[in-house]
């Protein structure tokens, strides 16, 4: 299979399975488990997951001490502040207002890749994220967001993991020149948890694992193995092969595949209107890649 289309897949799966993480974690979360104690299972499982994998396979030697600070730096943006300030906002606001604050993380890449190498912004890649902005902001109905609402602290977190998680996809690329993706993502997760252990680490505690429905059991499942490891994996493998940019445009086709999935569902309803707003957001990912 083609290069180019190994990475698109890759990318098409992540997004996916962050569109379903949206309706299948809130089977668990927060009836049965607190979204604290929920990261911190997925970052201890990530941890151990990532961690035994390169003590025992990968091995990859660290070739220089600066580096352990560029994975701390990553650990903390692409791990810790991401997962808790995305979690934490997504239970004090509503799901318009975090979806559409959600789409400034691609525009935010572009931003930090442009100051980072003090480079122009093509224009064909200006075009494609102002069309896919558009088209997603259409399609989560962007008109009944306000930052005005009870929910403005929660808006600001949701804010702050967009910036959080655009900088880790920035910044992560100087450690991919250099190290496998499974040895890059196996120091976020080792050194994330130790950020987020203190947060979380009470909340675990209270957690009643008995009360666990079968549902919820797969939800929790599902979140550590497809949202976190696999996603993880897809995602730094994709910078690796491809761009920052590029990789984070795609966060576009995410309120998309989450409408289809609620369709699928039986939740939402499939209207000739959110059909064409999925298209606007192909098209802009289109022009995206053109101009990359």
């Amino acid at each position: 299979m083609d290069s180019k289309i190994k990475v698109h897949l890759a990318m098409f799966s992540v997004a996916l399975f962050y569109a379903a993480n949206y309706s299948i974690a809130k089977w668990a979360m927060p009836e049965f488990i607190s979204p604290f104690a929920f990261i911190t299972v997925r970052v201890g499982c990530g941890a151990l997951f990532f961690g035994a994998y390169y003590f025992f396979v990968a091995r990859e030697k660290i070739v220089a001490k600066r580096d352990y600070l560029d994975f701390a730096v990553c650990a903390f943006f692409g791990v810790a502040l991401n997962m808790l300030a995305f979690f934490e906002g997504l239970s004090l606001t509503s799901a318009i207002n975090a979806s559409v604050l959600m789409l400034l993380s691609p525009i935010l890449v572009v931003i930090y890749t442009a100051l980072g190498t003090r480079s122009r912004i093509n224009r064909h890649v200006l075009i494609g994220i102002f069309v896919s902005f558009l088209g997603a902001a259409l399609l989560v109905n962007v008109r009944s967001f306000s930052l005005a609402s009870d929910g403005l602290k929660g808006d600001l977190l949701i804010m702050l993991n967009a910036a959080s998680f655009a900088f880790h996809l920035y910044y992560v690329a100087r450690l991919l020149k250099k190290y496998k993706a499974t040895t890059v993502t196996a120091f976020m997760f080792m050194i994330g948890f130790l950020f987020v252990l203190p947060v979380g680490y009470s909340d675990f505690l209270t957690v009643q694992w008995s009360t666990f429905t079968n549902q919820a059991i797969f939800s929790l499942v599902f979140v550590v193995i497809f949202v976190t490891i696999l996603n993880y994996i897809l995602n730094v493998w994709a910078v690796q092969h491809s761009t920052s940019t590029q990789v984070g445009s795609y966060i576009y086709l995410q309120p998309l595949l989450a409408t289809l999935i609620a369709v699928a569902l039986g939740i939402d309803i499939l209207t000739w209107s959110k059909l064409g707003y999925g298209l606007l957001i192909v098209l802009g990912l289109t022009l995206v890649n053109k101009g990359r």
